[in-house]
């Protein structure tokens, strides 16, 4: 699996032959500009030498640009603790400590690094100090394999007592604690079909399969958690760290109800590709990866098919004066001239009492007026025909030219481009903004909307967006995409 690409999980969304699918219906997105996290205090002790940690995740700035980005933790003070994240001190590795007595109990921290921000990933780490052999008492999987090469390898001594289950520790999901403090150590992506097993040291088949085309998917669970074990999984929007499995509830904070988002291992979303950007810096770049401040150039992480007709919407959170913006389609494969030398590139240009740009191979409708420069609160919604090789462009649920794309008839945006090449969204700015995509993951823009037409789904079911979709346009996403 490389780390940059992961299309076994990228493709996620069906079981393929003969495995019947199991739905995970959303996720929970954590924020660490909102220092979000969930924690709850052990009040008895349980099984400290077995225990098994299973989640679902899909990276917003962790293992981009954020240090450690923890996932599950137990502390009881700085020289005690259990942490388990994604750490970039040798490269962007799983790191599985056990800190006891102020020194390294056991420790695994894998060199392969995970990066991939477009892919959903499955983590199995499993404890059982109890094993006679020394390699079997910590072990880590990605994706139902076994992790075998290491950074640090130490493994803890027979019946050695960590202190995840330990009565009075406050155990934590979505950060990591170091040198006496969880300060810069909060994740930053979604989670999702969360497990704590205390008791019980289980691989990755009791969690997930690999289906006919040897896409590791989720099964569901039916065993046992144990006393402070727990299921995660974010169905109750109101509130994220409700014990699905029973009552150890963990108490969130630092969330809104718009961080539960349809994202999931079973149906993945395009999001803005941090990996697929120029001069990305620290804080461009947040919101599991759909919010947009200054950024220079960055493209998305899922391609449109050569075929087939698309939606997604843009809100203009906040703007600073006139606004020099561009939205476009580009040719995706491109890396070696991106976006504002690629020809294939048609841009809209958000600048104050100008009109649209075009670029070459593409021809762009001339609508845009003073009226119609945007304003914090606008939503933009595209609708792109791949086939026609046409974009249409709405205003708060009005499109431009007295468009009907259900029908392709009036003026679109723009229209061009070359027969069965494949393109994807892309943007470019050098202006002060903070604009939200939705691809149908999240129709409240990051909080910045209250929710629009109850969730406007797809012509399949698929997304909620601000304003309802077009007839027969889809949101970017693995079920609509066939995978």
């Amino acid at each position: 699996m490389s780390s940059l690409s992961d299309s076994s999980i990228l493709a996620g969304g069906s079981g393929g032959t003969g495995v019947s699918v199991y739905s995970i219906d959303q996720s929970i997105r954590f924020n660490d500009d909102d220092t979000a996290y969930m924690s709850k205090t052990i009040s008895s002790t349980s099984s400290r030498t077995t225990w098994t940690f299973s989640t679902w995740f899909k990276l917003g700035n962790a293992g981009i640009t954020v240090s450690y980005s923890g996932l599950f933790n137990s502390v009881w003070n700085s020289s005690n603790y259990v942490n388990i994240g994604i750490s970039n001190s040798s490269g962007y590795g799983i790191d599985f400590l056990l800190y006891n007595s102020n020194s390294t109990l056991g420790r695994l921290y894998t060199t392969r690094s995970f990066r991939d921000p477009s892919a959903w990933y499955h983590l199995v780490a499993v404890l059982d100090t109890t094993n006679n052999t020394s390699s079997e008492r910590m072990r880590l999987y990605i994706n139902g394999q076994r992790e075998t090469i290491f950074t640090n390898e130490t493994y803890p001594s027979k019946d050695a007592t960590p202190l995840v289950n330990y009565a009075t520790a406050v155990h934590s999901l979505g950060r990591v604690y170091n040198a006496g403090t969880y300060s810069g150590y909060y994740y930053d992506g979604y989670m999702a079909e969360t497990h704590f097993l205390d008791g019980y040291a289980y691989g990755p088949e009791y969690f997930g399969v690999s289906n006919s085309s040897g896409i590791w998917i989720p099964i569901e669970y039916t065993g046992s958690y144990g006393t402070n074990g727990f299921k995660i999984d974010g169905s109750d929007s109101s509130d994220l760290g409700t014990d699905a499995a029973g009552s150890n509830d963990y108490t969130a904070s630092g969330f809104e109800t718009n961080d539960q988002v349809v994202d999931s291992p079973t149906n993945n979303f395009a999001v803005m590709n941090p990996v697929d950007a120029d001069g990305l810096a620290a804080n461009e770049l947040s919101g599991g990866n759909l919010q947009v401040k200054n950024i220079n150039r960055i493209k998305a992480s899922i391609p449109f098919p050569t075929s087939g007709q698309w939606y997604w919407e843009i809100c203009t959170v906040s703007k600073s004066g006139q606004v020099n913006w561009n939205y476009g389609m580009v040719y995706f494969k491109d890396h070696s001239n991106f976006i504002t030398t690629n020809t294939d590139f048609l841009r809209l240009n958000w600048y104050h009492g100008s009109n649209f740009s075009s670029s070459s191979n593409w021809t762009d409708g001339d609508f845009w007026t003073n009226s119609n420069n945007p304003s914090a609160g606008s939503v933009y919604g595209f609708a792109w025909d791949a086939g026609t090789r046409k974009v249409y462009l709405a205003k708060d649920g009005t499109y431009f030219g007295s468009a009907d794309p259900a029908n392709g008839t009036g003026t679109a945006w723009g229209s061009g481009g070359t027969a069965g090449v494949e393109y994807g969204i892309a943007m470019y700015s050098t202006q002060s903004f903070i604009h939200t995509i939705n691809f149908g993951q999240d129709d409240s823009f990051n909080g910045a909307k209250t929710s629009g037409s109850a969730g406007a789904a797809d012509d399949n079911g698929n997304g909620k967006f601000y304003y309802a979709p077009p007839t027969g346009f889809l949101a970017l996403c693995t079920k609509n995409l066939g995978s």
